[in-house]
């Protein structure tokens, strides 16, 4: 179970790198990417980008190095709200193409912040 939960742990890290990298660093591919990001300030998109990327890293380095591995379920849940934030954002504009990431990603997390919250304290 723990193995699976790492892996788990892994491809939802990698998955907010990549997204987080984009919107963070990255914002003129992003908005060749993704189309809701002509319509947000640039600003907002940075600020999601830089959580995301704050989450991946919350989700992997406080378990795995034992220094407050609360803060590991913390993090997922947080990813998690972020994600259903966007979900809810994509239906107010009926890009419901976009649901299908949002709903594996939220899944992801809460799997992450159920299984670890129950292990961490």
């Amino acid at each position: 179970m723990n193995i699976a939960l790492w892996v788990v742990q892994v491809i939802t890290a990698i998955g907010f790198v990549y997204s987080g990298g984009l919107k963070a660093f990255q914002y003129e591919k992003a908005k060749a990417s993704w189309g809701w990001v002509k319509d947000v300030p640039q600003v907002l998109v940075v600020l999601i980008g830089l959580a995301e990327l704050l989450g991946a890293l919350g989700i992997i380095l406080p378990y795995a190095t034992k220094i407050a591995p609360v803060l590991t379920p913390i993090a997922a849940t947080g990813l998690a709200v972020i994600v259903l934030c966007g979900a809810l954002f994509h239906v107010s504009r009926k890009e419901y193409r976009e649901l299908g990431v949002n709903i594996v990603f939220i899944a992801l997390a809460v799997i992450i912040a159920v299984t670890r919250y129950s292990t961490a304290t």
